[in-house]
């Protein structure tokens, strides 16, 4: 490439999803070093229902047997669930606690989202922690679903989007509750509401991923701000960088269990109880992803687009 006969700004687009991965390499290595630790085995909860999808590998799975050992009921939300299946059955063994179930959803697919959520409401009393962990890491090309959603975007972000929205007036019902995003520290605080599929362009495979756990972000904060002082909290976290099946080829610096700790801390600790809207690394609240955070238009932005990008039905909403 000759670099005299591009301009900077097409200069800096190109180099800046390998700056930002550089980046998140580094701070893999650092988090290693001073993995954090949840310190939560004083913590026991039964009677409480925790959904978790995403559960058939890495931190969904670890998360979720952490959570079955303190006693709690654990559905794993599952695309797999042959996988799911044995999962499940290898957590029952390994904790003593037999209240685990498998129920299939695909986060990239609006009508399986829709087809496990009505499940979810037609079968359950209660949903006491909603943790929101299913993802892929961005993929080589621009995809589309049969939603017409960039598959990416859909996965991460579009699916749990529609989700929650449905399963909210449950979880207002089971108060206090909680809502826990698995999101991650590659963010980026500006993006274009006008092209959350890459219909305009620009699609590159990290970048999709960016975008998605930067929309994470977002309806974390919007959330947080349509559910305050109604006994729900929504915290949103970066779980570090952990060798899962979504990076499988990168070579992950922190064990799955590792990995676990910050979402069981959000999901189960006093303090991810009592604190809402925040962005949790480390088992503590972090600044890292306040930019996002703080940008209250912008969250309003991304949700009202995802509204209407996911088709979301009156019945659907309970804020």
């Amino acid at each position: 490439m000759d670099i005299s006969s591009i301009g900077y700004a097409t200069l800096a687009a190109i180099l800046a999803p390998a700056f930002l991965l550089l980046v998140v390499y580094i701070r893999g290595i650092l988090y290693r070093r001073k993995a954090a630790v949840a310190n939560l085995d004083h913590v026991r909860l039964e009677g409480r229902t925790v959904i978790i999808t995403g559960a058939s590998a890495g931190i969904g799975k670890e998360t979720a047997r952490d959570l079955v050992r303190k006693g709690a009921r654990v559905i794993l939300g599952c695309r797999n669930i042959p996988k799911a299946t044995r999962v499940a059955e290898d957590i029952r063994n390994t904790t003593g606690n037999n209240d685990v179930h498998v129920k299939q959803v695909d986060t990239s697919s609006l009508a399986s989202v829709r087809k496990f959520a009505n499940e979810i409401l037609a079968e359950e009393k209660r949903i006491d922690v909603l943790i929101l962990n299913a993802g892929i890491a961005g993929l080589d090309k621009r995809i589309l679903t049969d939603d017409g959603l960039e598959y990416t975007m859909a996965t991460n972000h579009f699916g749990h989007f529609l989700l929650t929205n449905i399963l909210l007036g449950l979880v207002k019902k089971s108060r206090p509750s909680r809502i826990v995003v698995v999101a991650s520290t590659a963010l980026n605080s500006t993006l274009n509401v006008d092209n959350l599929n890459f219909e305009k362009g620009g699609f590159q495979s990290f970048r999709s991923y960016v975008q998605s756990k930067s929309c994470n972000v977002l309806f974390t904060r919007r959330l947080a701000d349509l559910t305050r002082d109604e006994g729900v909290v929504v915290n949103c976290l970066d779980p570090g960088f952990v060798h899962t099946e979504i990076f499988d080829k990168s070579g992950g610096f922190m064990t799955e269990v590792q990995g676990a700790q910050t979402v069981v801390y959000v999901a189960a600790s006093e303090e991810g109880g009592t604190t809402t809207g925040k962005y949790f690394e480390e088992c503590k609240v972090s600044s890292t992803a306040d930019a996002l955070l703080n940008n209250e238009e912008l969250a309003k932005q991304v949700w009202e687009a995802s509204e209407r990008l996911v088709g979301l039905q009156p019945d659907e909403k309970h804020y």
